[in-house]
């Protein structure tokens, strides 16, 4: 609630507009100065500080609510719980879908259709309601130049063929789908800072970066000494405002990530940052469950030997425990072979440890079985 922008708290225009000059711009920024310091920015007297330091407060801190009354609130509304996939067994694990209100992480090798399904779900995201959508507009950030509009309308039309009849409903799709190129920390950072009055303005219904590692790799070598510590607060500022955005606006937010060798004995900086919790291949448990999926060889959270080193490897997903622990839902996709793919939720509040198989076809990600005739 620290990122809520001043201008939604109560505060005058004026007096908004006047700290902006000193970038002042959201709760976070006024509750870090004084109450000297306000008075120099503001113009006011030390009391009338104190009455806008209770007022900024009391916005950033919500007063407790039970159970009931967030359900009651969320009915109240009408706005939905979660943004189907369409994919029918995956919506039912997850009983109903990517969840509104929170952030999930689809997190792969390359190639293996994170962003095809965000592409997927940015179209699913500005159908009609009827039509199981949020019937608004898509905020997508690209770090990795991997989105395409003729593969948006692609899928549109392969994928909803009856709805996608005429050339006016995929114009009004497409323009739907604000497309967002940042290739550094620093922009991803300024345009996450800036999109709450692009949510309220646009209509946005549905945010994705793809991908949050692409940036965060580039530039933070975890050699360097320094380096980790920048990294996870840049992590830790980028998961806070994607969250106060999810929750404010109860929309859902999809991020791609990475995946990384650890290596069993590993540095932390060699590992990237992965403790025992995050490596799946650490559980026997879940080994077991990935050994009757029919894993081949060197998939997720296989153990092989790497170049180098005497000890085992296997396959993680990037950017380490701050960052996993931030994320509310996590699914993971892995190849089978040349053809299959597997999802796997690996972490939800609600769905158990199960997984999936899939192909990508002209319409998107299709699981096995639920292929058209």
């Amino acid at each position: 609630m620290s990122n809520k922008k001043l201008r939604r708290v109560g505060l005058s225009p004026e007096l908004c507009d006047r700290l902006s000059r000193y970038q002042i711009v959201n709760c976070q920024d006024f509750l870090r100065l004084s109450p000297l310091e306000l008075m120099k920015v503001t113009g006011l007297s030390y009391r009338g500080v104190h009455e806008l330091l209770h007022t900024v407060s009391r916005a950033c801190a919500p007063q407790m609510q039970t159970a009931y009354e967030l359900k009651t609130r969320r009915l109240a509304h009408l706005s939905p719980a979660f943004l189907s996939t369409t994919l029918c067994a995956l919506d039912e694990a997850l009983h109903g879908g990517v969840p509104c209100g929170s952030l999930t992480e689809i997190t792969g090798p390359p190639g293996c259709g994170k962003t095809q399904f965000c592409i997927m779900m940015s179209v699913l995201a500005t159908l009609p309601t009827s039509l199981g959508g949020l019937e608004g507009a898509v905020v997508f950030i690209d770090t990795e130049s991997a989105f395409t509009a003729e593969r948006l309308v692609e899928i549109a039309e392969s994928r909803f063929p009856q709805y996608f009849n005429t050339e006016e409903k995929l114009l009004l799709t497409s323009s739907r789908v604000h497309l967002c190129r940042e290739l550094t920390c620093e922009g991803l950072l300024q345009r996450l800072e800036s999109l709450e009055e692009e949510i309220i303005s646009k209509g946005v219904k549905l945010v994705i970066v793809d991908s949050i590692a692409s940036v965060v790799r580039k530039e933070f070598d975890l050699q360097l000494q320094g380096n980790i510590k920048e990294r996870n607060k840049f992590l830790g500022k980028g998961a806070s405002l994607l969250k106060y955005l999810a929750g404010e606006f109860s929309i859902p937010v999809i991020l791609t990530n990475q995946i990384t060798t650890h290596l069993s004995g590993a540095l932390p900086s060699q590992a990237d940052l992965v403790s025992p919790a995050d490596d799946l291949s650490l559980s026997e448990a879940i080994k077991g469950r990935l050994a009757g999926v029919g894993c081949l060889p060197l998939p997720w959270g296989a153990q092989g030997s790497h170049s180098g080193t005497s000890g085992p490897s296997c396959l993680v997903a990037a950017l380490g425990n701050t960052w996993g622990h931030c994320v509310n839902t996590r699914l993971i996709l892995q190849y089978l072979d040349s053809e299959r793919r597997q999802i796997l939720i690996a972490k939800s509040p609600l769905a158990p440890f199960t997984s999936f198989v899939y192909t990508i076809k002209g319409e998107g990600l299709v699981l096995q079985g639920q292929e058209r005739p």
